[in-house]
Protein backbone atom coordinates (compact mmCIF):
# COMPACT_ATOMS: atom_id res chain seq x y z
CA UNK A 1 0.00 0.00 0.00
CA UNK A 2 1.62 4.01 -0.82
CA UNK A 3 1.90 6.34 1.62
CA UNK A 4 0.01 9.53 1.33
CA UNK A 5 1.73 12.69 0.93
CA UNK A 6 -0.02 16.07 1.79
CA UNK A 7 1.17 19.12 0.31
CA UNK A 8 0.26 21.97 2.22
CA UNK A 9 -0.67 25.78 0.73
CA UNK A 10 0.02 25.07 -2.86
CA UNK A 11 -1.71 28.19 -3.44
CA UNK A 12 -0.81 28.70 -7.60
CA UNK A 13 -1.08 24.54 -7.83
CA UNK A 14 2.72 23.89 -8.52
CA UNK A 15 4.04 21.92 -6.44
CA UNK A 16 3.49 18.64 -8.68
CA UNK A 17 4.68 21.04 -12.31
CA UNK A 18 7.83 22.67 -10.83
CA UNK A 19 9.40 19.00 -9.30
CA UNK A 20 9.65 16.03 -10.71
CA UNK A 21 7.27 13.42 -8.59
CA UNK A 22 8.05 10.21 -10.41
CA UNK A 23 10.77 8.96 -8.33
CA UNK A 24 8.64 8.33 -5.80
CA UNK A 25 5.31 7.66 -7.39
CA UNK A 26 5.57 3.71 -7.05
CA UNK A 27 5.18 4.61 -3.58
CA UNK A 28 3.97 7.80 -2.43
CA UNK A 29 -0.05 9.42 -3.12
CA UNK A 30 0.57 12.98 -3.40
CA UNK A 31 -2.36 14.98 -2.84
CA UNK A 32 -2.40 19.36 -3.12
CA UNK A 33 -4.17 21.32 -1.00
CA UNK A 34 -4.17 24.59 -2.56
CA UNK A 35 -5.74 26.64 0.38
CA UNK A 36 -4.97 27.29 3.64
CA UNK A 37 -6.54 24.93 6.55
CA UNK A 38 -6.93 27.01 9.77
CA UNK A 39 -7.05 26.22 13.30
CA UNK A 40 -5.15 22.97 14.67
CA UNK A 41 -8.47 20.88 14.62
CA UNK A 42 -8.81 21.32 11.04
CA UNK A 43 -5.29 20.47 10.43
CA UNK A 44 -5.67 17.46 12.73
CA UNK A 45 -8.98 16.54 10.74
CA UNK A 46 -7.95 17.13 7.31
CA UNK A 47 -4.12 15.18 7.71
CA UNK A 48 -5.05 12.56 9.98
CA UNK A 49 -5.18 10.14 7.11
CA UNK A 50 -1.64 11.14 5.97
CA UNK A 51 1.94 9.21 6.71
CA UNK A 52 4.12 12.54 4.66
CA UNK A 53 3.35 16.07 4.95
CA UNK A 54 4.96 18.91 2.95
CA UNK A 55 4.90 22.44 4.26
CA UNK A 56 6.36 25.89 3.30
CA UNK A 57 8.62 27.70 5.37
CA UNK A 58 6.50 28.68 8.31
CA UNK A 59 3.52 28.96 6.99
CA UNK A 60 1.58 26.00 8.93
CA UNK A 61 2.51 25.38 12.68
CA UNK A 62 3.27 22.11 14.01
CA UNK A 63 3.30 21.77 17.69
CA UNK A 64 3.19 18.84 20.09
CA UNK A 65 -0.43 19.09 20.40
CA UNK A 66 -1.35 18.57 16.67
CA UNK A 67 1.52 16.08 15.75
CA UNK A 68 -0.21 13.73 18.76
CA UNK A 69 -3.54 14.29 16.72
CA UNK A 70 -1.10 12.45 13.51
CA UNK A 71 -0.80 8.83 14.52
CA UNK A 72 0.12 8.14 10.82
CA UNK A 73 2.63 10.75 10.47
CA UNK A 74 6.50 9.57 9.74
CA UNK A 75 8.23 12.69 7.66
CA UNK A 76 7.44 16.05 7.80
CA UNK A 77 8.99 18.08 5.50
CA UNK A 78 9.27 22.05 5.61
CA UNK A 79 10.87 24.41 3.37
CA UNK A 80 14.71 25.89 3.84
CA UNK A 81 16.40 24.87 7.06
CA UNK A 82 15.43 26.65 9.95
CA UNK A 83 11.44 26.29 11.57
CA UNK A 84 10.69 28.15 14.39
CA UNK A 85 7.12 26.84 14.16
CA UNK A 86 7.72 22.89 14.76
CA UNK A 87 8.36 21.22 17.90
CA UNK A 88 10.73 19.19 16.76
CA UNK A 89 10.79 17.33 20.78
CA UNK A 90 7.61 16.43 20.21
CA UNK A 91 8.35 15.02 16.67
CA UNK A 92 10.68 12.70 17.99
CA UNK A 93 8.95 11.68 20.70
CA UNK A 94 6.65 10.44 18.18
CA UNK A 95 9.11 9.06 15.64
CA UNK A 96 8.46 11.61 12.94
CA UNK A 97 11.44 12.91 10.84
CA UNK A 98 11.58 16.38 9.91
CA UNK A 99 13.89 17.34 6.91
CA UNK A 100 14.31 20.51 5.23
CA UNK A 101 15.73 21.92 2.06
CA UNK A 102 17.44 24.48 0.44
CA UNK A 103 16.76 28.15 0.15
CA UNK A 104 17.78 31.06 -2.20
CA UNK A 105 17.70 34.61 -0.62
CA UNK A 106 17.59 36.23 -3.86
CA UNK A 107 13.63 36.14 -4.11
CA UNK A 108 12.78 38.09 -1.06
CA UNK A 109 15.61 40.74 -1.96
CA UNK A 110 14.02 41.36 -4.92
CA UNK A 111 10.81 41.59 -3.49
CA UNK A 112 12.25 44.08 -1.24
CA UNK A 113 12.89 46.34 -3.99
CA UNK A 114 9.66 46.27 -5.41
CA UNK A 115 8.20 47.44 -2.68
CA UNK A 116 10.39 50.12 -2.08
CA UNK A 117 10.43 51.20 -5.48
CA UNK A 118 6.80 51.04 -5.77
CA UNK A 119 6.19 52.70 -2.92
CA UNK A 120 8.83 55.72 -4.10
CA UNK A 121 7.14 56.03 -7.34
CA UNK A 122 3.37 56.06 -6.41
CA UNK A 123 3.48 52.85 -9.12
CA UNK A 124 -0.16 51.22 -8.00
CA UNK A 125 -1.87 54.42 -7.52
CA UNK A 126 -0.55 55.27 -11.04
CA UNK A 127 -1.41 52.73 -12.81
CA UNK A 128 -5.03 52.47 -11.35
CA UNK A 129 -5.37 55.79 -11.96
CA UNK A 130 -4.32 55.15 -15.66
CA UNK A 131 -6.03 52.00 -16.45
CA UNK A 132 -9.62 53.23 -14.54
CA UNK A 133 -9.52 57.20 -16.51
CA UNK A 134 -8.36 58.51 -13.54
CA UNK A 135 -5.58 61.42 -13.42
CA UNK A 136 -2.70 62.10 -15.51
CA UNK A 137 -0.18 61.90 -13.00
CA UNK A 138 -0.79 62.94 -9.28
CA UNK A 139 1.94 61.26 -7.45
CA UNK A 140 5.67 62.59 -6.98
CA UNK A 141 8.33 60.37 -6.75
CA UNK A 142 10.67 60.26 -3.94
CA UNK A 143 13.59 59.89 -5.09
CA UNK A 144 16.30 57.13 -4.09
CA UNK A 145 19.83 58.71 -5.68
CA UNK A 146 21.81 60.33 -2.52
CA UNK A 147 18.93 59.35 0.09
CA UNK A 148 19.70 57.12 2.84
CA UNK A 149 18.27 53.57 2.96
CA UNK A 150 18.50 52.13 6.65
CA UNK A 151 18.63 48.69 7.25
CA UNK A 152 17.44 46.94 9.83
CA UNK A 153 19.90 43.49 9.66
CA UNK A 154 22.39 42.88 7.16
CA UNK A 155 22.95 39.01 6.99
CA UNK A 156 22.80 37.55 3.54
CA UNK A 157 19.18 39.40 2.62
CA UNK A 158 19.77 42.61 3.84
CA UNK A 159 23.21 42.79 2.62
CA UNK A 160 22.20 41.84 -1.16
CA UNK A 161 19.71 44.57 -0.40
CA UNK A 162 22.27 47.17 0.54
CA UNK A 163 24.44 46.42 -2.63
CA UNK A 164 21.53 47.19 -4.67
CA UNK A 165 21.21 50.58 -2.51
CA UNK A 166 24.26 51.14 -3.46
CA UNK A 167 24.14 50.99 -7.08
CA UNK A 168 21.11 53.44 -7.00
CA UNK A 169 23.56 55.51 -5.61
CA UNK A 170 22.01 55.76 -1.80
CA UNK A 171 23.69 56.47 1.25
CA UNK A 172 23.31 53.01 2.94
CA UNK A 173 23.90 52.34 6.66
CA UNK A 174 23.00 49.13 8.82
CA UNK A 175 22.19 48.33 12.79
CA UNK A 176 21.28 44.93 14.27
CA UNK A 177 22.36 44.08 17.78
CA UNK A 178 25.57 41.97 16.84
CA UNK A 179 26.36 44.06 14.10
CA UNK A 180 30.21 44.99 13.89
CA UNK A 181 31.60 47.74 11.82
CA UNK A 182 34.23 45.29 10.29
CA UNK A 183 30.80 43.26 8.57
CA UNK A 184 29.39 46.29 7.63
CA UNK A 185 32.94 47.93 6.19
CA UNK A 186 33.21 44.35 4.32
CA UNK A 187 29.46 45.20 2.81
CA UNK A 188 30.28 48.77 2.02
CA UNK A 189 27.72 50.73 4.12
CA UNK A 190 27.88 52.69 7.36
CA UNK A 191 27.36 51.25 11.01
CA UNK A 192 24.73 53.55 11.88
CA UNK A 193 25.43 54.54 15.66
CA UNK A 194 22.24 52.87 17.26
CA UNK A 195 18.54 51.69 16.37
CA UNK A 196 17.42 54.90 17.32
CA UNK A 197 19.68 57.03 15.30
CA UNK A 198 19.24 54.62 12.01
CA UNK A 199 15.05 55.10 12.57
CA UNK A 200 15.37 58.92 12.84
CA UNK A 201 17.96 60.03 9.84
CA UNK A 202 16.56 57.39 7.39
CA UNK A 203 14.31 57.94 4.31
CA UNK A 204 14.01 53.94 3.95
CA UNK A 205 14.14 51.60 6.52
CA UNK A 206 13.89 47.61 5.35
CA UNK A 207 13.91 44.89 7.88
CA UNK A 208 16.01 42.03 7.73
CA UNK A 209 15.99 40.28 11.01
CA UNK A 210 15.23 36.80 12.11
CA UNK A 211 12.57 36.36 14.83
CA UNK A 212 13.44 35.93 17.92
CA UNK A 213 13.07 36.93 21.74
CA UNK A 214 15.00 40.14 21.28
CA UNK A 215 13.84 41.10 17.88
CA UNK A 216 10.12 40.60 18.55
CA UNK A 217 8.47 43.99 18.59
CA UNK A 218 11.41 45.70 17.96
CA UNK A 219 9.54 48.05 16.26
CA UNK A 220 6.76 49.68 18.41
CA UNK A 221 5.11 53.31 18.92
CA UNK A 222 7.80 54.50 20.16
CA UNK A 223 10.67 53.25 17.58
CA UNK A 224 8.15 54.16 14.96
CA UNK A 225 7.83 57.47 16.20
CA UNK A 226 11.37 58.54 15.29
CA UNK A 227 10.94 57.91 11.61
CA UNK A 228 10.65 61.18 8.77
CA UNK A 229 7.37 62.08 7.79
CA UNK A 230 8.31 61.45 4.65
CA UNK A 231 9.96 58.02 5.34
CA UNK A 232 9.27 54.73 4.01
CA UNK A 233 9.53 51.33 5.98
CA UNK A 234 9.52 48.08 4.66
CA UNK A 235 9.27 44.81 6.16
CA UNK A 236 9.74 41.34 3.62
CA UNK A 237 10.68 39.74 7.43
CA UNK A 238 8.52 38.50 9.42
CA UNK A 239 5.90 40.77 11.07
CA UNK A 240 6.06 40.35 14.70
CA UNK A 241 9.27 42.26 14.27
CA UNK A 242 7.05 45.09 13.67
CA UNK A 243 4.00 46.49 16.10
CA UNK A 244 0.96 46.10 13.45
CA UNK A 245 -0.80 47.94 16.01
CA UNK A 246 1.60 50.85 16.03
CA UNK A 247 2.05 50.62 12.44
CA UNK A 248 -1.86 51.27 11.72
CA UNK A 249 -1.73 54.19 13.73
CA UNK A 250 1.42 55.67 11.92
CA UNK A 251 -0.37 54.89 8.24
CA UNK A 252 -4.01 56.38 9.71
CA UNK A 253 -2.01 59.55 10.81
CA UNK A 254 0.32 60.07 8.14
CA UNK A 255 3.30 60.06 10.51
CA UNK A 256 5.22 58.13 7.63
CA UNK A 257 4.94 58.16 3.84
CA UNK A 258 4.34 54.67 3.50
CA UNK A 259 5.08 51.26 4.31
CA UNK A 260 5.44 48.35 2.10
CA UNK A 261 4.54 44.92 3.67
CA UNK A 262 4.67 41.20 3.00
CA UNK A 263 4.05 39.69 6.24
CA UNK A 264 1.47 39.88 8.62
CA UNK A 265 0.15 38.71 11.97
CA UNK A 266 -2.43 36.36 11.01
CA UNK A 267 -1.79 34.97 7.38
CA UNK A 268 -3.75 34.61 5.34
CA UNK A 269 -5.30 37.69 6.24
CA UNK A 270 -9.06 37.78 7.20
CA UNK A 271 -11.08 39.35 4.81
CA UNK A 272 -12.01 42.57 7.25
CA UNK A 273 -8.30 42.61 8.76
CA UNK A 274 -7.38 46.08 8.48
CA UNK A 275 -4.19 46.02 6.79
CA UNK A 276 -6.38 45.07 3.92
CA UNK A 277 -7.53 48.99 3.45
CA UNK A 278 -4.93 51.23 5.40
CA UNK A 279 -3.97 54.06 3.72
CA UNK A 280 -0.16 54.49 2.23
CA UNK A 281 0.29 50.87 2.67
CA UNK A 282 1.89 48.43 -0.27
CA UNK A 283 1.21 44.68 0.64
CA UNK A 284 1.70 41.70 -0.80
CA UNK A 285 0.26 38.27 0.42
CA UNK A 286 3.65 37.17 1.32
CA UNK A 287 5.66 36.40 -1.69
CA UNK A 288 9.02 37.06 -0.04
CA UNK A 289 9.93 33.42 -1.05
CA UNK A 290 8.00 32.77 -4.24
CA UNK A 291 9.35 32.71 -7.14
CA UNK A 292 9.84 29.71 -9.61
CA UNK A 293 13.46 28.63 -8.88
CA UNK A 294 12.83 28.86 -5.48
CA UNK A 295 9.50 26.61 -5.58
CA UNK A 296 11.56 23.98 -7.50
CA UNK A 297 14.30 24.19 -5.47
CA UNK A 298 11.68 23.53 -2.26
CA UNK A 299 9.90 20.64 -3.87
CA UNK A 300 12.56 18.98 -5.96
CA UNK A 301 14.38 18.56 -2.49
CA UNK A 302 10.92 17.80 -0.34
CA UNK A 303 10.99 14.90 -3.46
CA UNK A 304 14.45 13.93 -2.52
CA UNK A 305 13.98 13.82 1.00
CA UNK A 306 10.47 11.69 0.93
CA UNK A 307 13.14 9.25 -1.89
CA UNK A 308 15.62 8.98 1.02
CA UNK A 309 13.25 8.56 4.19
CA UNK A 310 11.54 5.40 1.75
CA UNK A 311 15.00 3.97 1.36
CA UNK A 312 16.37 4.77 5.32
CA UNK A 313 18.72 7.03 4.43
CA UNK A 314 17.37 10.47 5.33
CA UNK A 315 18.88 13.85 4.40
CA UNK A 316 19.06 17.34 5.79
CA UNK A 317 17.35 16.52 8.81
CA UNK A 318 16.24 19.58 10.90
CA UNK A 319 16.73 21.03 13.47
Amino acid sequence: MRLRCAVLNDFQKVATEVADWSVVADDVEVVCFDSHIDGEDALAAALADFDIVVTVRERVPFPGSLITRLPRLKLLVASGMRNSVIDYAAAEAHGVTVCGTASSSTPPVELTWALLLGLARGIVEENTALRTGGRWQSTVGADLHGRRLGLLGLGKIGSRVAQVGLAFGMRVAAWSQNLTRERAEEVGVELAGSKEELLAESDFVSVHLALSDRTRGLLGPAELALLKPTAYLVNTSRAAIVDQDALLDALHAGRIAGAGVDVFDIEPLPAGHPMRTAPRLLATPHLGYVSRANYATYYGQAVEDIRAFLDGTPVRRLP
